[in-house]
């Protein structure tokens, strides 16, 4: 008979019909998007939409020839535009309230031991996408911006088009925040038993091959910005080794109970 704390019974009595799990994932789901638009209304009387473009064009602004602005070749982009970057604005600030609701509704389904690997995968995860648009936004756009104006000759004047800017900046903050991501990988690969952890470590100078590689490929043709993407990413696939032994030895399933050692007989 199995024991009341084996993982066989851990989700006894939890079962929904399909027609609730329906229900449950409309309500979160709504709730999620309340959160996004609450999130939208904020920040569009504090900062406003404007504002929030100004703020996003800085790096850019700051390396341009004196008097130099970006432009706007469509009619309708001055609107536009700003109005995309409120709500790109809003997902991330309510993105905690969004993952939020994911969780709560994927964990009456997961054991014990799953959600020691879930939710600290789901909080380090959004932490680390954060600290790399962070990191793309104060650090490698102020280099890659003025290493390019290096180079524009004497008799042209920059003037971006504001759309063209916002594509190349959601290009890199997708870039930055997934590469960012390396250490999630490699902590769920070999979690998963998909690689080993010494299969991870003879791995790593195929990877930093790889990485200098992705960067290649994503970034700007540009030394600054390859280097900024490429270096992080090895220095994560390091920490990522390190956190999968951990994740690895405190997330391990309980054995059963028929493995274990019977009780001691009573007196």
């Amino acid at each position: 008979m199995p024991s009341p704390h084996s993982p066989q019974d851990e989700l006894a009595g939890t079962e929904q019909p399909f027609v609730q799990h329906l229900v449950e994932l409309r309500d979160r789901i709504v709730k999620a998007l309340l959160a996004v638009l609450v999130a939208a209304a904020f920040l569009f009387f504090f900062p406003g939409p404007g504002t929030l473009y100004d703020w996003l064009a800085a790096p850019l602004v700051a390396h341009l020839p004196k008097g130099a602005t970006l432009i706007a070749t469509s009619v309708i982009s001055p609107f536009m535009v700003p109005v995309k970057i409120l709500f790109m604005a809003a997902f991330l600030l309510a993105l905690p309230l969004v993952l939020w609701q994911v969780w709560a509704f994927v964990a009456p389904g997961l054991y014990a031991h799953e959600k020691k690997l879930v939710l600290p995968l789901v909080v380090s995860s959004t932490v680390l996408f954060f600290i790399g648009v962070a990191f793309c936004y104060f650090f490698v756009f102020g280099q890659v911006f003025a290493f390019i104006q290096s180079f524009a000759p004497k008799s042209i004047t920059a003037a971006p088009d504001i759309e063209a800017y916002l594509s190349f900046v959601l290009t890199m903050f997708l870039a930055f925040g997934l590469a960012f991501e390396v250490p999630i990988v490699v902590v769920v690969l070999a979690r998963m038993g998909v690689v080993s952890v010494a299969k991870l470590k003879e791995f790593r100078g195929y990877f930093i091959v790889l990485a200098f590689v992705i960067a290649a490929i994503v970034t700007p043709p540009d030394v600054v910005s390859q280097l900024a993407l490429a270096i992080p990413m090895c220095l994560l696939y390091e920490l990522g080794i390190w956190a999968a032994q951990i994740f690895i030895r405190h997330t391990q399933a309980p054995a059963d109970d028929e493995t274990a050692p019977p009780p001691p007989a009573a007196l």
